[in-house]
């Protein structure tokens, strides 16, 4: 099935082409030397700026202009005041909001809770430049600024936490992020196609320059129109669409809490199905969460990753940000993943459809950076969520999907995916002038890898910079079917061939698996299982990740019910001391044993479910979604364990 490639008017109405500027201004000397009178819509973002496609300000910065639109960038701002908001004056249109790359609470604290020492999307990599929920103190920020000016939130915190959702860091439920932020509405998803649609609605509407929107039609009427977008709506309000997902309403959810994965797993089938709005009423009113956007098609994605992004960090900054290091030497080639991993967010945010660009674009780009004056002749990586899934398609039709993976229980067979044309485009960059190196740091997805022997025997013999990385998680097969990952036959199948591949090639190389612990239904049982299996491999694990109950995904669900995708009861790890227990099964070793272990958050829980009559209500529905490359896994750090020697 083809993706949707139906677009908004290249140019809305009463709109002309902008030139782009060197880099998105920062203050009213950049948009004075650009040559603007203003602009019309504040991008503010809890990450530095960075012109490169990776991070969200340039890009949909540059996409907005692309389309006519004047557009600043608030880069952490300082939350104690309204001066960083207001140095370009007030936006004509809107402002868009986003704690950036990671949620703020993510990338703020560990796994247990422990203030992080440092920020990849901060000059200096310093922790601190960002609120805590920084959507929310953002808002609050635009409100001040400029009131009466339509805010619309973007980004993994806002469309993870867009219905009710359970809070790890306060270990509370939390209403819809629109009634805390007070926004005016949330772009889920990938924002180009919406935020554009947004940004028109408003222009036709007369909100351009209107201080006193009082005489104009409610915001909320405006965005209901338009996919991908959530905004709050009269308690009243009925869909005009036929199929409508009606998800729990939020008190309902506090009183019930098996009713979060039911609400968790019909939000998935509605982001997979995209032809259907969802809608949960919470606080007297209800949250219209209208169709899924349409992924961008080949052609709209080759125009969007065509901008002159200047690839690298604003000039103001004194300090590097950390986060371009990989970035600077990285191509991305798609977006979307099938796996349909459940701890993982990129179900709810980018989705299981594949969106790629195509190869001549990737080519252009890579031409672009070897012209580069730094450039030193590696690529980093070429890839997506998964490198092996560009070009991937399904065959059937998705909107009939009954399927919560595409991966799992085994591959599907409407998956398409594109494997020797992959390889072949990696082996055309590689044999491009000045290039000397080109690896495939995202990782494939191994299950996918074992369907094609050839692609399996390239991507290990030619594009494995002596590491590659892989996504088991765990080998006991009542955590992995919680997980939606392939079994551990599978692994060991994929294991065997790299091993085979690596001797051939005459290459000394490593898996660097993924590992996690603490897992809802994983016990100290299963811990010490996976502990043996690594022992009897020769493996010493580095670094595992504990568990992080993320916002919206189903495992986080199933942590907070205490049942899984059936009802029935599971183990869950809850306090500090039980999760560092798990922890410690596969390293003794790691800090902070005492400090974390003797912390109370959550001892009063049993591991009894909080609702264990769910069963029955719970069985009613399907599952879902999926895994990423920087940080939209609920698996924040990566796993390092190293073979031993001799």
């Amino acid at each position: 099935m083809r993706i949707h490639t139906s677009s908004v008017p290249a140019m809305p109405a009463g709109r002309t082409p902008l030139e782009q500027p060197e880099f998105l201004p920062m203050t009213a000397a950049d948009v004075k030397h650009i040559g603007w009178d203003g602009i019309d819509i504040l991008l503010v973002t809890g990450d530095g700026y960075v012109d490169h496609p990776s991070f969200a300000a340039a890009i949909l910065g540059r996409w907005l202009v692309a389309h006519g639109y004047r557009v600043g960038v608030a880069a952490q701002p300082a939350w104690d005041s309204t001066a960083d908001l207001e140095k370009m004056g007030r936006p004509a249109l809107f402002a868009g909001v986003t704690a950036g790359a990671l949620d703020s609470m993510l990338a703020h604290y560990t796994a247990f809770r422990k203030k992080r020492s440092d920020d990849a999307y901060t000059p200096g990599g310093k922790a601190g430049a960002r609120p805590n929920r920084a959507t929310i103190v953002y808002t609050n920020l635009v409100r001040r600024a400029f009131p009466g000016l339509p805010v619309i939130l973007g980004g993994i915190e806002a469309s993870l936490r867009r219905i009710t959702h359970y809070d790890f860091w306060t270990d509370k439920l939390r209403r819809p992020l629109l009634l805390d932020s007070k926004a005016d509405a949330i772009i889920y998803g990938m924002g180009e196609r919406a935020m554009l649609e947004a940004a028109v609605a408003l222009d036709e509407n007369g909100y351009a320059h209107q201080q006193d929107t009082g005489a104009l039609p409610p915001l909320w009427t405006v965005f209901s129109a338009l996919r991908g977008m959530a905004c709050m709506v009269p308690a009243d309000y009925a869909p005009a669409e036929a199929d409508v997902f009606e998800l729990p309403a939020h008190e309902a959810i506090e009183k019930a809490p098996h009713l979060l994965l039911q609400a968790t797993v019909m939000l998935e089938k509605q982001v997979h199905a995209m032809n259907a709005p969802a809608i949960q009423p919470a606080g007297g009113r209800k949250v219209l969460l209208t169709a899924p956007a349409h992924p961008l098609g080949e052609e709209e994605m080759d125009r969007l990753y065509s901008l002159p992004f200047a690839r690298t960090a604003h000039p103001a900054y004194t300090s590097p940000i950390p986060a371009t290091d990989m970035m600077l030497t990285s191509v991305t080639t798609h977006r979307g993943c099938g796996g349909g991993c459940s701890f993982c967010s990129l179900a709810l945010h980018q989705g299981r459809r594949i969106a790629s660009r195509s190869r001549k674009s990737v080519i252009e780009e890579v031409r672009a950076m070897t012209r580069r004056a730094d450039w030193k002749g590696t690529i980093s990586d070429v890839g997506g969520p998964s490198a092996n899934m560009w070009q991937a398609a399904c065959a059937a039709d998705p909107a009939r999907c009954r399927r919560e993976s595409c991966m799992h229980p085994s591959v599907c067979k409407a998956f398409k995916a594109q494997q020797p044309a992959a390889i072949d485009l990696l082996r055309t960059i590689r044999g491009m002038e000045k290039v000397r190196h080109v690896r495939v740091a995202s990782g494939v997805r191994y299950d996918l890898a074992l369907k094609d022997d050839t692609a399996l025997r390239a991507y290990t013999m030619e594009f494995t910079g002596g590491q590659l990385k892989v996504a088991p998680e765990h080998i006991c097969d009542n955590v992995l079917e919680r997980m939606r990952k392939p079994g551990l036959p599978a692994f060991e199948a994929f294991l065997e061939a790299f091993e085979t591949f690596s001797r051939e090639a005459g290459k000394e190389q490593y898996v660097i698996p993924y590992l996690m612990s603490a897992f809802p239904g994983c016990t100290d049982d299963d811990m010490r299982t996976l502990g043996r299996w690594l022992r009897q491999r020769g493996w010493q694990p580095q670094q595992v990740q504990c568990f992080i109950p993320t916002p919206g995904t189903v495992a986080t669900a199933m942590y907070y019910a205490g049942i899984d995708l059936q009802g029935d009861p599971i183990y869950v790890a809850r306090t500090d001391a039980e999760r560092l227990r798990q922890h410690h099964i596969l390293i003794p070793s790691h800090g902070g044993a005492q400090g974390a272990a003797g912390k109370k958050h959550g001892q009063q829980r049993k591991n009894a479910p909080r609702h264990a009559a769910g069963k029955q209500q719970a069985a009613q529905q399907t599952r879902r979604d999926d895994d990423r490359r920087s940080r939209g896994r609920s698996s924040a750090r990566p796993s390092r364990p190293q073979r031993r020697r001799g």
